[in-house]
């Protein structure tokens, strides 16, 4: 699949992959950032844990569609297009976010607000599910074939900037309001920003040039894919596990824990997490670069690696009252987690034929997110609460990263061989 294809440079193929990715993890991060204030207006509680827990279990809630996003998008992807599967997720994201800001809360029209919150984070997880797996093939396909790793890695990217710029514009909102205006309507706020980066990524999606990017092969049948595909899809699932965990614990659930557990003022925790985010947009592409020249296999090893020895230190860090000690820590999470979610990507994408990509990368990616990112944060804050250990979250992240390891050993390099048909 050589060079890029249709006439698409390097650049715009980048851009066009990375416009809705920065749009969807904008949309579905934010919810996790404002889940004290979600689980307040439409869980209320006596215990302030409870309503947590039930904001996050609507969280992890949209990830159960993941898994139905992916087949279907995969589907869309696989026979009409990598362009038209594209163009649909930025609106099936878009509109339930901008409803989830203007929802009415549970004083407001009882059991109906949480219902409603349940139904539109359930089309936002249909969403999410097709778009991030198909905007990787999209690029994988259409990159040159020693820089497989660099483009992926720009998926994964734009991923990790569209929680960034989720985490910044909640750590504005939050800073320049009271926390109870904050926890009473400000939390909209960000919610209703996303329909101005919702428009903007559809027509940057619309305008891209038409690629030849249809596999020459008719894919199977779902049930096909299934039958066949089924082994590879939970080898690269169990692969996945860290960037599932890491993910989700060190930039979502991080913001929460260093508030209610740590006691850092919103603003500052926002802060932090967005200092480590940026970070991790800077490396996750040089880890894609440094894959496309050593192999993909000792990169994510050395990742899960440093994970297993340094993640109990760097939480530690967390908990100092010192801005800049929270912040190494952060950073060195960013760094670590980057270097593993950085590679991920094209490895996936590298596992599977042409006709069957974009379903099988989809199903594998989003069945690992639906069982451990987006249960997370609520596993985490449900076993700090039963244990009243605070510590849980690091060992979390070394199970993680530990199954990770052997599956990565399991896979075959294929850094410098050509992309399966």
């Amino acid at each position: 699949m050589g060079e890029a294809r249709g006439g698409t440079s390097q650049r715009r193929l980048a851009i066009a992959g990375m416009a809705g990715n920065i749009l969807e993890w904008y949309d579905f991060s934010i919810y996790g950032f404002f889940a004290y204030a979600i689980g307040e207006n439409f869980f209320p509680s006596h215990s302030k844990s409870t309503s947590l827990i039930d904001a996050f279990g609507v969280f992890a809630a949209g990830f159960l569609m993941r898994p139905v996003g992916a087949l279907l998008f995969g589907q869309i992807g696989d026979r009409w297009g990598r362009k038209q599967a594209l163009t649909i997720s930025v609106v099936a994201m878009a509109v339930p976010t901008v409803l989830i800001g203007l929802l009415p809360t549970h004083a407001q029209i009882g059991v109906m607000a949480p219902i409603l919150l349940v139904v539109l984070r359930l089309i936002q997880g249909l969403s999410v599910g097709g778009e991030y797996t198909t905007s990787v093939v999209f690029m994988v396909e259409g990159s040159a074939s020693n820089r497989r790793g660099l483009l992926g890695a720009f998926g994964a990217a734009a991923a990790f900037a569209g929680v960034m710029l989720g985490s910044a514009v909640g750590a504005i909102v939050a800073a320049m309001m009271a926390p109870e205006a904050l926890a009473s309507w400000g939390w909209r706020i960000p919610f209703l920003a996303g329909v101005t980066i919702g428009i903007a990524g559809y027509y940057i999606r619309r305008e891209l040039q038409s690629a030849d990017d249809v596999p020459r092969i008719a894919p199977p049948p779902i049930g096909e894919v299934l039958r066949t595909q089924w082994r590879r899809v939970l080898q690269i699932a169990g692969f996945k596990v860290l960037e599932s965990v890491g993910f989700y614990l060190m930039f979502v659930y991080s913001a929460t824990y260093l508030t209610e557990i740590v006691g850092i003022a919103k603003s500052r925790a926002l802060a932090i997490n967005t200092i480590g985010m940026a970070a991790a947009v800077v490396m996750l592409p040089v880890a894609g670069a440094l894959s496309d020249r050593f192999g993909r296999k000792p990169m994510l090893l050395l990742s899960a690696g440093a994970i297993i020895t340094f993640a109990w230190p760097l939480f530690n860090l967390l908990w100092h009252p010192v801005f800049h000690v929270p912040l190494l820590g952060q950073l060195g999470f960013a760094l670590l987690i980057a270097t593993f979610d950085g590679v991920a990507p094209v490895t996936a994408a590298e596992a599977f034929p042409a006709n069957v990509r974009c379903t099988g990368v989809g199903l594998s990616h989003n069945l690992c997110m639906a069982l451990l990112g987006g249960t997370a944060p609520m596993v985490a804050t449900y076993l700090i609460d039963k244990t009243d250990n605070e510590m849980v979250p690091p060992l979390y992240l070394i199970a993680a990263a530990i199954i990770s390891a052997i599956f990565v050993l399991s896979l075959k390099e294929t850094a410098h061989e050509p992309l399966s048909e």
